[in-house]
């Protein structure tokens, strides 16, 4: 069979024992949790919008102005290609990289809630150096200090999330990671929307606002819970039950409680997490969870579309307002999927939506690729009907998307890992995730520059990969025990090679 499914034989351990509530305390700590995805998702949305704005580029790139004035509503496919340019996004990305293994030993030893309060204060820093930038250079030291604060963030939250919920509603609850991701995304389209007519320091007012959400972020990470299992793992038992029992609503969590206790146990015993990632056991987690979906996550083309959206569709002849206007509907079209992503994550499972979105996109790809390629080239207007077919077809992009390879590349791997390597496996996520969103970022205006429509075609081309990939490679964890998804891998005609004797 192509993936594996979890059967009585498999032996769950006390699963069916578990009891929860959804309580005001578990919904409370969830919700100012999952606010850590408004600091990555506010990043997405404003800096492809500030890099379109005249003001910016007057400032600090002014052979790019001089050279969008000159076609300013003709296609020009390098209209923007400028590697200092393309810097100033990918930074953040390359420092973020770089701080996942900081943030591994953090979130480890001092908790979740200890790297979420550090990626907080890193992200103000930046959001402080960019709105103040005199140069490039100060342009640059600011996004670093944000990719810090993303990379701490990223480390933490989707684990936070994943350890607070319960099996049964662990995917809609990690979700709301997405969710404050796109909605970061959009607010930062409309608040680029209006500084746009400021003149001419609206760019550092949109990059300034940064602070706000990593102040919330602040504040809430001072009265989070810590997770039970992240207490546990300190040698906080009493602690540890105490929250338990706060988040799941009742008294009986003996079962859930001894599971996390053994998962401690077995993980107080491994004194390298990171090379014990690479043993043969843990191969699954290693190629799924930490290495291919979050990779594939990247080379979909998405984050291309978010933070360089306004840049794109200029480049594709659309007017400056247009062109964020255009950007701002097609992120509104993404809160929309991960709203959508919520409800229907445990109701069809991760490998259905993956599986589905995958056929969208590529599809969808295809056609956009095709139609730049017969209908206009370099150096012609685009017609206005032709602009409103692109922009829904983007859409449609982004509502695949959305409800699948966005949330399931965050939510899955969060899953996956037992917890002797869960903070050094999402550690390396997070260091995939960025490695891949850098390259992307770097990559794509020289990209759309030499390949021009065929850009569209190559992301199809690596969305067909991506299905395959999860078509043979991944098993559903829809509602399965965070402690206890391993027992997944014995299940699987591929995987069972590999541990079926971690338990003997």
């Amino acid at each position: 069979m192509a993936g594996g499914a979890l059967t009585d034989e498999g032996g769950l351990k006390r699963a069916h024992l578990y009891e929860h509530r959804i309580t005001s305390y578990f919904i409370f700590a969830c919700i100012v949790g999952s606010m850590g995805g408004s600091l990555f998702g506010y990043d997405l949305g404003v800096s492809g919008g500030v890099t379109s704005m005249d003001d910016f580029l007057k400032e600090f790139f002014p052979g790019i102005y001089k050279r969008k004035q000159m076609h300013l509503n003709e296609t020009d496919y390098c209209k923007y290609d400028n590697q200092i340019l393309t810097l100033f996004t990918s930074s953040l990305y390359f420092a973020g990289l770089i701080s996942t293994f900081g943030a591994s030993y953090v979130t480890r030893i001092y908790g979740r809630r200890g790297s979420i309060l550090v990626g907080s204060v890193s992200f103000f820093l930046g959001g402080v150096i960019n709105a103040a930038a005199k140069n490039i250079l100060m342009l640059i030291l600011g996004r670093i200090f944000l990719g810090i604060g993303i990379g701490f963030g990223n480390q933490a939250v989707p684990l936070y999330l994943s350890e607070m919920a319960p099996a049964k509603i662990r995917g809609t609850v990690n979700q709301l990671f997405q969710l404050t991701t796109c909605i970061g995304i959009l607010v930062a389209n409309l608040i680029n929307y209006k500084t746009e007519q400021i003149h001419p320091w609206g760019w550092r007012l949109s990059l300034g606002l940064a602070t706000v959400p990593a102040i919330l972020m602040f504040l809430g990470g001072l009265v989070l819970p810590e997770t039970p299992n992240s207490l546990v793992e300190q040698g906080k038992l009493e602690k540890a039950k105490a929250v338990l029992i706060k988040v799941r609503g009742t008294n009986n969590i003996e079962a859930e409680f001894q599971d996390l206790v053994e998962a401690s146990d077995a993980a107080r015993a491994v004194k390298n997490p990171f090379r014990n990632l690479l043993a043969r056991r843990n191969r699954p987690q290693l190629v799924i969870g930490a290495i291919g979906l979050p990779a594939f996550q990247q080379l979909t083309g998405m984050n291309s579309i978010l933070f360089y959206a306004p840049v794109m569709f200029q480049s594709l002849g659309f007017g400056g307002s247009a062109s964020l206007i255009s950007s701002t509907i097609t992120n509104a079209a993404l809160v929309v999927a991960a709203i959508m992503s919520m409800y229907s994550a445990d109701k069809f499972g991760r490998r259905f939506l993956l599986l589905e979105a995958s056929v969208e996109m590529f599809c969808y790809m295809v056609v956009v690729g095709v139609t730049l390629a017969l209908k206009f080239g370099e150096g012609k207007e685009l017609p206005k009907s032709l602009g409103l077919i692109l922009v829904v077809l983007i859409c449609l992009f982004v509502l695949a998307y959305g409800r699948s390879w966005g949330p399931m590349g965050w939510l899955v791997p969060s899953e996956l890992f037992p917890l002797e390597t869960r903070s050094a496996g999402q550690s390396v996520v997070v260091c995939v995730n960025l490695f891949f969103t850098a390259l992307i970022a770097q990559c794509f205006l020289v990209s759309l520059c030499h390949l021009k429509y065929g850009i569209f075609l190559l992301f199809a081309g690596l969305i067909l990969g991506m299905g395959s990939f999860v078509y043979f490679l991944l098993p559903e964890t829809k509602q399965v025990p965070i402690e206890e998804v391993y027992l997944l891998w014995r299940q699987h005609w591929l995987w069972k090679k590999y541990v079926e004797d971690v338990d003997e």
